[in-house]
C-alpha cells in the first residue's frame, strides 16, 4: 500500500513535467484564451446593454477614474485624459451647431499624426458620426475616391505645421466645392479661399459634458469609422468598422497583457487600422499613456523609448529592419521596453532584433482591417504570425484550403467544395461569416464586398470571408504566413512564394532591401521571377555573387532570372511593399531607366541587360 501511495505521489509529481514536454505551451494557451473569452464577453456586454457602452464610454470612465493621468505625449506636449475630453467636447460642439453634423453623418479627417486626430475623434463619436481616416499620402483621383466611397459631407484637415496637405486639398476644391463637400482647417486662421478654420470656434467653445442623447441610435452594428485599405494595386477600399469590430480590436494590447502603467510608442500612421484601433483605441481600452510621433524615425526611435520611458511598442512592415539597419551604438540596449506588437516581421529580422536590442517578448499577429479573425503568436515563436487555438476556432471557425495560384482560384472536389490542406500544407484562408464573426464589407462599393465572399466552402450555401493570404499551420498548431495568393506566381509548373525568395536573397551582403515578383514573358506559361533591388549604401551590385547565393539556397524555379536596381523601393504608408507597377513595366531596357540585369547561365552570374538580350528572349531564342 505504502509503495503504490509513494508512486501515485510521484506521477502527480510528474504531471507537470509531462504535461511542458508533451503540450509546452498549454498554459500561454489557456491563460490567453481566458483572457480572449474575457474581453470578448466583456465586449458583448457592454454593448448589449441601453444604451450601449461603445469605445468612447470606456474613454469617458478612465476620464472620471484618472482625468490627471497623461493620455498623449506629443514631442513636448502632454495631453492628459481631461484634456482630450474637454477638447473633444469643445469639437463636438462646433460640428454639431456651427457645422450642422447629424448623427450618423461620416466626415472625413486627412490629418498627419497630430494629437487633434485623437480629440476629433472622440468630439466626432460624442455626436454620433462616423469618421473616415484618409491615408494623408493620397491625392487626385484616390482622394476624390476615398471621399466618395465614405459619402462624406464634410472634411476636416489642417494647412499643415506637421506636413503640408494645403496643396493635396487646393488640387481637388473644385471638385470637392461641386459635390457639395466643406472643408474645414482645423487652424486659427486659412490660407485657402473657400476653407474656413476652425480652431478659434473650438477654443471658444464650452468644454461641458456632451448629452447623451446626441449619440442615442447608435448599436453595436452602427459603423464607428471607415478605415482604408492600403492594398499595393487599385483605389482605396472603404472597410466598415463597426462598433462591436472597434471593441474588439482595441481588446488586442489588453490581451497581449498590456497594463494601465504601460506608455505604448506608436510612430506608425494613424489612418491606418495598426495605430488607431490597436495602438491609441487599445490605451483607451486599458487606460494606458500612447506616445504619438509625426513621423517614423530608425535614427530617434530608441532614443524616444529612454525619453519617455516606453515599455510597449509597435511595429508593421519593414520597421523593425528598418532600426536594425542603423548603425549600433553602445546604449541601443539601454531602453524599458519589454513587450513590441506588430506584423509583418522576416525570421532573419526577427532574430537580428533580439540579438542587438535585447530580449523583448515580441507578439507578431496576422489580421486584416476588414477581415472577421485574426491570429496572435503570444509565445514568441520566431517566424509563426499566431497559434490556432480550439477556442478560437469554436467561437470563430476557419479553414485553410487548397489554391490554384494559376489559377487564382480555390482547389474544388467533385461536390463543388474545397478541399482542407494538411499541417505543413499553405492553403488559402477563410473564416466563416456567422453572426459572432461577421463580415462587414466596404462603403459604397457592394461589388467588392461581394468578390470577398466565397461560398459553397465545406458545405452548399455556406458563407466565408477570403482574406486572400496564403497561411501554413504546421504540427504544433502554430500559423506562419506565406504570401498573398496576387503576390505568389507559378513558374516551370510550381508555385513561388516572393516572400520566401526575398528572405533568402537579402542575406546577400550588398543588397539593402529586395521586393520580388513575378512577371509573364511572351510564350511561356505562368510568371517568371524579377527582383528589384535597393543596395547598402557604398556598396555595388555583384552579378557573380548573387548567382552563386540563388543557386546555393533556392530551387531553379524560384530564382528571378531579372534584377532592378532602385534608389527606393516603394512602400504604402504601413510599409508593405509595392508590386503592381513593377509587375507592369516588367523588364524592358528601353522603358525602364533603372539598371537592369539578366540571369545568364553560361556566364554563370547576372549581366547587364542589353536590347539584344530582351530580343532574343521575346524571340524565344533564349532559353529560360
Amino acid at each position: 500500500m505504502l509503495a503504490l501511495c509513494t508512486a501515485l505521489v510521484g506521477l502527480l509529481l510528474l504531471l507537470p513535467l509531462l504535461g511542458n514536454l508533451l503540450f509546452p505551451y498549454w498554459w500561454q494557451d489557456l491563460v490567453i484564451s481566458l483572457s480572449m473569452i474575457h474581453s470578448g464577453y466583456r465586449c458583448l456586454r457592454r454593448l448589449q446593454r441601453c444604451p450601449p457602452l461603445t469605445l468612447l464610454d470606456t474613454f469617458l470612465e478612465k476620464v472620471q477614474s484618472h482625468p490627471e493621468k497623461a493620455l498623449l505625449l506629443f514631442g513636448e506636449q502632454v495631453y492628459t485624459y481631461r484634456d482630450i475630453d474637454r477638447r473633444s467636447s469643445q469639437a463636438a460642439r462646433v460640428l454639431r451647431d456651427g457645422v450642422g453634423l447629424q448623427e450618423g453623418d461620416s466626415v472625413a479627417v486627412f490629418l498627419l499624426n497630430v494629437p487633434s486626430y485623437l480629440w476629433v475623434w472622440m468630439g466626432l463619436a460624442k455626436i454620433g458620426c462616423v469618421m473616415a481616416c484618409l491615408n494623408s499620402n493620397i491625392r487626385a483621383k484616390s482622394l476624390l475616391h476615398s471621399l466618395g466611397a465614405c459619402r462624406a459631407t464634410v472634411l476636416l484637415t489642417t494647412p499643415g505645421e506637421w506636413g503640408d496637405l494645403k496643396a493635396a486639398i487646393e488640387d481637388v476644391l473644385p471638385s470637392l466645392q461641386q459635390k457639395g463637400i466643406r472643408v474645414f482647417y482645423l487652424s486659427a486662421e486659412s490660407p485657402t479661399s473657400g476653407i474656413e478654420p476652425l480652431q478659434g470656434h473650438i477654443d471658444a467653445a464650452s468644454e461641458e459634458p456632451i448629452p447623451i442623447a446626441f449619440r442615442a441610435n447608435v448599436t453595436p452594428k452602427s459603423t464607428a469609422l471607415y478605415i482604408y485599405t492600403s492594398g499595393t494595386t487599385g483605389l482605396p477600399k472603404a472597410a466598415i468598422i463597426t462598433h462591436l469590430k472597434l471593441c474588439r480590436t482595441a481588446s488586442m494590447l489588453y490581451i497581449c497583457g498590456v497594463k494601465a502603467e504601460d506608455v505604448i510608442y506608436t510612430p506608425l500612421p494613424l489612418y491606418h487600422s495598426a495605430a488607431l484601433l490597436i495602438g491609441l483605441g487599445g490605451c483607451l481600452e486599458v487606460g494606458a499613456t500612447c506616445v504619438l510621433r509625426p513621423k517614423f524615425s530608425a535614427s530617434q526611435f530608441w532614443d524616444d523609448c529612454r525619453r519617455y520611458h516606453v515599455s510597449v511598442i509597435q511595429y508593421v512592415g519593414e520597421v523593425m529592419r528598418y532600426l536594425c539597419n542603423t548603425p549600433k551604438r553602445e546604449n541601443e540596449r539601454e531602453h524599458q521596453v519589454r513587450l513590441a506588437l506588430g506584423n509583418g516581421l522576416r525570421v532573419e529580422v526577427w532574430k537580428e532584433f533580439l540579438q542587438r536590442f535585447g530580449p523583448i517578448h515580441i507578439c507578431e499577429f496576422y489580421g486584416a482591417t476588414e477581415g472577421n479573425t485574426g491570429f496572435i503568436n503570444y509565445t514568441g515563436k520566431i517566424g509563426a504570425v499566431g497559434r490556432a487555438s480550439f477556442i478560437q476556432k469554436m467561437l470563430m471557425p476557419f479553414e485553410l484550403i487548397r489554391y490554384n495560384v494559376e489559377r487564382d482560384e480555390p482547389v474544388r472536389d467533385e461536390r463543388g467544395c474545397c478541399i482542407r490542406v494538411p499541417p505543413g500544407e499553405a492553403g488559402l484562408l477563410v473564416v466563416k461569416i456567422t453572426k459572432n464573426s461577421p463580415f462587414n464589407g466596404y462603403a459604397g462599393d457592394r461589388q467588392k464586398s461581394e468578390k470577398k465572399i466565397l461560398r459553397d466552402v465545406l458545405k452548399k450555401g455556406d458563407l466565408y470571408f477570403n482574406s486572400g493570404d496564403l497561411l501554413m499551420l504546421d504540427h504544433e498548431g502554430f500559423i506562419y504566413f506565406q504570401d498573398r495568393v496576387g503576390d505568389t506566381f507559378r513558374w516551370k509548373g510550381e508555385n513561388v512564394a516572393t516572400t520566401e525568395v526575398e528572405t533568402t536573397l537579402v542575406a546577400v551582403q550588398f543588397i539593402q532591401e529586395v521586393n520580388v515578383y513575378g512577371v509573364p514573358v511572351p510564350g511561356h506559361e505562368g510568371k517568371i521571377g524579377m527582383a528589384a533591388i535597393r543596395l547598402k549604401e557604398g556598396m555595388v551590385f555583384d552579378g557573380e555573387k548573387l548567382y552563386t547565393h540563388a543557386k546555393d539556397f533556392l530551387p531553379n524555379y524560384a530564382i528571378p532570372h531579372f534584377v532592378r536596381l532602385q534608389d527606393a523601393l516603394e512602400v504604402t504608408g504601413t510599409f508593405k511593399q509595392c508590386k503592381g507597377q513593377l509587375v507592369k513595366e516588367g523588364f524592358n531596357p528601353a522603358l525602364i531607366k533603372d539598371p537592369l540585369f539578366f540571369l545568364d547561365e553560361s556566364e554563370k552570374r547576372f549581366v547587364s541587360m542589353s536590347p539584344q538580350i530582351y530580343s532574343s528572349i521575346l524571340d524565344m531564342k533564349l532559353k529560360l
